[in-house]
């Protein structure tokens, strides 16, 4: 669990720094917070599926990773970024950016609640996770390309 830790801490300083490291490019910004998103996701799913051990610490440091992205991602859409580089941002963004908009407000409005909740047991982070992982799948339904 202590490699989880690791990986996770690394996602979250590799979130944080991407706005630097690709601040010139809005699609590869997204991409890798994306990324930092995903890897965060898959260990939170691990945890709350029982897969892997909870960790009261890889809990907080996952919470955290996905508050930080959830305020930096919503700068990463101008205008002009709905094609390239493979994206997988639905034009449904640029055509409906009040809904996308929307769905971002709740994500952070639910990563919050999570980050404030400080979940220090599986139960109390499952409570805290559901609302969050719940919105990531409804953004990507509604405004993510589904690749074959």
């Amino acid at each position: 669990m202590l490699r989880s830790l690791s990986v996770c801490l690394a996602l979250a300083i590799g979130a944080a720094s991407t706005t630097a490291i690709a601040a010139g490019d809005p699609i590869e910004a997204r991409q890798k917070l994306m990324k930092a998103n995903s890897g965060v996701a898959k260990l939170a799913g691990a945890m709350l599926k029982g897969e892997a051990e909870f960790n009261a610490d890889v809990a907080d440091a996952a919470i955290r990773t996905l508050n930080a992205v959830a305020y930096t991602f919503g700068d990463y859409f101008p205008a002009g970024s709905e094609t390239g580089m493979d994206t997988t941002a639905s034009p449904k963004i640029w055509e409906d950016m009040a809904g996308f908009e929307a769905k971002l407000a709740k994500f952070q409005q639910d990563i919050d609640a999570a980050a404030a909740a400080k979940p220090a047991d599986l139960d109390a982070f499952k409570a805290a996770m559901g609302p969050v992982m719940g919105n990531c799948k409804a953004c990507h339904d509604d405004y993510r390309v589904k690749k074959n």
